[in-house]
């Protein structure tokens, strides 16, 4: 059969590229925050990011989705999940590099920085997967509260290998953890949580437990273990929850069923049940919430990070294809109109990147640092808010860039469309996070001050002082605060990544995102910035190479 016609006019693929070092804001961030030293390791699995071979695992992992076993062929209860080849090449992957819990082993400067790097090139490969590496890196902080379930979790969780094989502990050399928090009668408010923790006996790991209940998302369900929260006569209290009894058998988790998800579809996400399941308590009973709060922190900076990352690969599609793609006599990133398009997207994804990197520097400072410490605290929340609220808008607007092509599974853009909501809605909703930075303003009123610090270096500038001096009236004012609650964390947000875009990107970054998010000449959708602002420059910046 003979072809119809030559085909044309079709831009190449986005592979064989490298998608750490075409990634200007990232390279320069990892240097600013003290994790040059790991350029090297960055740098080569970013080139595997951008291979052929990896891209195509992505895919497949997402159009072969998991499929849950409760039982054998012989009506045995086994309560199993099974994955795709190409999910553990993604899963080994992630782990050999350390992208999981390994910067917890490796105590030096800027390695939480290093390790955000990381997970942030490697989700843009294919995000479902990062969801058990994500809690894997924030288990550690939660298991260190009982020194002696951290003694024996901690090597396995931190370990620099990959092994899917359900077996107890002290036979794996490596292992990941989950989380079973939610129930479905309370979501967010883990309060309401009704599954019962009755007292077993005391051994060398601390007090066992049997817990009985139920949990409405658990994701990645074949982890090795998972942090799940109960109640004990004195309140809500934390626990690790094996998936292996140390005597080989199968501890009582029963997977129901597998959620049908918008997107995320390559991880597995089930509901499950607890039938007098064992358990051993982290930390005091009835303080489950106090806990996990370092926990959840830490996973909410990986929402950041993995919405950052769509934004990075979305921007890097659209302005690829607008490279390449000639429409009414010139490619499409020669038209101004789509310059604009492209420059305010590309803003959108760098003023991310920049704020996910200031806040992993302040994850490795925090320990040390009291300024740092409530950086880290209160930038997080207004973070997860903000950046995950705008992934959604920009892969949207960059799957546009691509026309029909974009609406196609042929091209990424539909699973980044898919997935970008997941992280405005995992670990708190907006609403919850909103409300987390009033909460943390009250109850640590430094943390103000330690905010206009950020901005301090910016106030040169009279329109970022103009409106931090707004900003400050509008968070002393107490009246509708709980209302105003988002409008406040916005403008927190961008007045912060406003000023860090002028301390550390070219000015013709800065001075477009100033000039629209900051001063107001912007319009209410994207590909509105001033006629003044220097488009062509923004796009080259954001241009992957190769």
């Amino acid at each position: 059969m003979g072809e119809t016609h030559t085909v044309t006019n079709q831009p190449p693929p986005l592979s064989g590229y490298n998608v750490f070092s075409s990634d200007r804001a990232l390279v320069e961030a990892l240097a600013r925050e003290d994790a040059s030293g790991d350029r090297s390791e960055i740098e080569m699995l970013g080139e595997i990011a951008g291979s052929a071979q990896a891209i195509a695992w992505g895919f497949d992992a997402n159009e072969h989705p998991p499929e849950l076993h409760t039982h054998d062929r012989f009506g045995n209860r086994i309560d199993e999940v099974t994955f795709h080849p190409s999910w553990h090449r993604l899963m080994e992957t992630a782990t050999g590099y350390g992208a999981h819990a390994a910067a917890w082993r490796e105590a030096r400067p800027g390695a939480h920085v290093a390790r955000a790097a990381k997970f942030f090139v490697w989700s843009q490969v294919e995000a479902g997967h990062v969801c058990p590496i994500s809690m894997t890196y924030a288990a550690v902080a939660a298991l260190r509260v009982q020194p002696e379930v951290a003694a024996e979790w901690e090597p396995p969780l931190t370990a620099r290998s990959y092994d899917p094989l359900l077996r107890p502990i002290a036979r794996k050399q490596s292992a990941l953890c989950g989380m079973a928090l939610t129930e479905k009668q309370g979501g967010s408010d883990v309060r309401a949580n009704q599954t019962e923790a009755v007292f077993d006996a005391s051994g060398p790991l601390g007090d066992a437990y049997a817990l009985t209940g139920h949990k409405w998302f658990c994701s990645a369900p074949m982890c090795d273990a998972f942090v799940a929260l109960a109640q004990t006569p004195e309140g809500l209290t934390c626990f690790l929850v094996p998936r292996i009894l140390p005597d080989g058998t199968r501890n009582t988790i029963l997977l129901q069923r597998l959620k049908d998800k918008l997107g995320n579809r390559s991880n597995a996400t089930a509901e499950i049940e607890f039938d007098r399941t064992w358990a051993v308590r982290i930390g005091e009973s009835g303080r489950g919430v106090r806990t996990i709060v370092e926990m959840i922190n830490c996973t909410r900076l990986d929402c950041i990070n993995g919405s950052a990352a769509l934004m990075r690969q979305a921007v890097a599609q659209a302005v690829h294809h607008a490279t390449h793609r000639v429409a009414f006599g010139r490619t499409l990133v020669d038209h101004p109109l789509m310059q604009n398009v492209l420059a305010d997207i590309a803003l959108e994804s760098e003023a991310a990147t920049t704020l996910l990197m200031r806040l992993a520097g302040a994850a490795d400072r925090a320990p040390h640092d009291p300024h740092e410490s409530l950086v880290k605290r209160l930038g997080t929340a207004v973070g997860k808010y903000y950046v995950c609220k705008r992934g959604p808008t920009v892969v949207a607007e960059a799957l546009e860039c691509l026309g029909g092509n974009g609406y196609v599974e042929e091209s990424i853009l539909p699973r980044l469309y898919r997935e970008a909501p997941v992280n405005a809605v995992w670990e708190g909703s907006g609403n919850v996070n909103a409300l987390d930075v009033l909460r943390v303003l009250a109850k640590q009123p430094e943390s103000i001050e330690a905010f206009f610090d950020e901005i301090r270096p910016a106030r040169s500038e009279a329109r970022i002082d103009s409106a931090a001096q707004a900003l400050r009236g509008a968070l002393r004012d107490p009246s509708d605060a709980e209302a105003r609650a988002r409008i406040l964390v916005e403008r927190m947000a961008t007045l912060w990544q406003a000023a860090l875009l002028i301390q550390h990107a070219p000015a013709a970054v800065s001075d477009a995102f100033v000039a629209s998010r900051i001063a107001g000449e912007w319009g209410h959708t994207l590909g509105t910035l001033p006629p003044n602002a220097r488009a062509a420059q923004i796009v080259a910046r954001a241009r992957p190479l190769g």
